[in-house]
């Protein structure tokens, strides 16, 4: 009791010592140890993939923006030659075919790669020759003619009955197909390639060297998109 009042009535028990935090690592841990190595790095991966998708994203949507006004190319045949077109009784055709065609970029600020152009001749379904173009640059606004032109020989079978249909018609049914690789360009901004293909199809009479375009009007071609 004597000690109690030294103590201005008050008692003090012994000291309670400080309770022991526990930190739990199981499966609810946020922190990267070495049992989620492997989560840690397919999160990374996730974003990473994520961030990339939205900078295409927007890459995408500053072009779509930009080529928005986009015109399609304007496409014709001005001018066919056809001096030489003969099937022989073995399927063998003997062909000179010079074609002209015009390619219009109607655009204001857009201009065009041609990177690769390869022009296919086509009679009655079957290709009968091909040839590649030089690759060039049209600007905004701009006309540019290419002159390709198929001579030679190649068999084609099951050709007769239409070719003496066409020959007693006095004209032929020829198709001539251009496939392209192609970008366009507005500023500094560059697209990736395109591969459209372009159908031009006509009849033409068989002319001679004095006179090889007799007979043909101008015909236009269709512009389509091959994948």
């Amino acid at each position: 009791m004597a000690k109690q009042s030294e103590l201005n009535g008050a008692y003090y028990g012994p000291s309670i010592p400080p309770q022991q935090s526990y930190h739990s690592h199981g499966r609810g841990s946020r922190d990267c140890g070495i049992c989620c190595f492997p989560c840690c790095i397919l999160k990374m991966i996730f974003q990473i993939i994520f961030f990339l998708l939205i900078v295409l994203g927007l890459a995408a949507l500053v072009v779509w923006l930009i080529l928005r006004p986009i015109n399609p190319l304007k496409v014709h045949v001005e001018e066919v030659s056809l001096t030489q077109f003969n099937v022989t009784d073995n399927n063998i055709l003997h062909y000179n075919l010079g074609v002209t065609i015009n390619l219009r970029n109607p655009n204001k600020k857009i201009g065009v790669y041609y990177d690769e152009i390869e022009a296919r001749a086509f009679y009655d379904g079957q290709r009968f020759d091909s040839i590649t173009i030089t690759p060039f640059y049209q600007g905004h606004k701009n006309t540019t003619i290419i002159k390709p032109v198929f001579k030679g020989q190649r068999l084609l079978p099951n050709v007769q009955g239409e070719y003496n249909k066409d020959k007693t018609e006095g004209k032929f049914d020829i198709e001539v197909k251009l496939y392209l690789k192609m970008r366009f360009k507005a500023g500094v901004v560059k697209t990736l390639k395109f591969k459209p293909k372009i159908m031009c199809e006509f009849e033409v009479p068989l002319g001679s060297e004095s006179n090889p375009g007799v007979g043909f009007t101008a015909e236009n071609c269709e512009f389509g998109y091959r994948f």
